[in-house]
């Protein structure tokens, strides 16, 4: 598939979409994923800034939400500035975020007893304007509540990252009511390419974007994040046709 080129008609009219939905405004930019199998599929070439954005595990990653939060983690570190992650329960593994690229002194941690405490707290980091992106570990998200968050990153220009994640596997279905967020991600852990000796291999996940504005949704397969925050195209998918590599959909979906 070509590159996306730049249509200024096209970036008007999303601007205007933009104003009628009343996000206050054209976005900030974009964050490259620094994978061209990704970023061309996404309306601007990357993940629009001073936005909000979800992102939850699949399968048995809705509860644990590991997968989802690496990734999560992966995005803050490309992005300048401290990062304040609010939670409900004090299970954040540090030495993990480090892995995906989030070194612990750049992480304000913020502990709260239930989803209200927590996305009081992320609306107020994102309307601080001093932070790099706010992450936040939540269950329910309700259209108020998103469209509250969405809009105080839109004004502050903070990135904002709603972390789904749910006590029970089926309350993971609530992940399918509409919100505000400009994406939905859904992160789920593949097995790791076996190595020709005894071994751990880089971790791979099949990314999916389950929506997008002005954007289509599809799936990747691709390697976890790395110590620098980026994902990478695993040799076996990078070597498919365009046409395979992105037509796969998940038996997970």
């Amino acid at each position: 598939m070509p590159a996306r080129s730049f249509n200024p008609a096209l970036a008007a009219l999303r601007d205007q979409i933009a104003r009628m939905e009343g996000d206050g405004g054209p976005t900030r930019g974009a964050l490259p994923f620094g994978v061209p199998a990704l970023d061309r599929r996404l309306p601007q070439g990357g993940l629009a800034l001073g936005c909000l954005h979800e992102v939850a595990g699949g399968g048995n990653g809705a509860v644990d939400g590991a997968a989802a939060a690496c990734f999560a983690a992966g995005i803050a570190a490309r992005l300048p500035g401290q990062v304040l992650w609010c939670v409900t329960q004090a299970d954040l593994f540090a030495p993990g975020l480090e892995q995906a690229g989030l070194a612990p002194d750049r992480v304000i941690h913020v502990e709260a007893g239930d989803d209200v405490s927590v996305l009081a707290c992320m609306e107020e980091g994102l309307r601080h304007g001093g932070l790099g992106a706010v992450v936040a570990d939540v269950a329910r998200l309700s259209m108020t509540a998103s469209r509250r968050l969405h809009l105080a990153g839109k004004a502050s220009g903070t990135t904002g990252i709603a972390l789904r994640r749910w006590r029970r596997q089926a309350d993971a279905a609530d992940f399918g009511q509409p919100t505000a967020a400009m994406t939905r991600w859904r992160v789920s852990v593949l097995p790791s390419t076996a190595l020709p000796v005894p071994g751990l291999s880089r971790a791979r996940w099949l990314v999916e974007l389950i929506r997008a504005r002005a954007g289509e949704s599809f799936d990747l397969e691709l390697e976890a994040c790395d110590g620098s925050g980026h994902l990478g195209l695993p040799a076996a998918v990078a070597d498919r046709p365009a046409a395979a590599a992105g037509g796969r959909r998940s038996a997970l979906a």
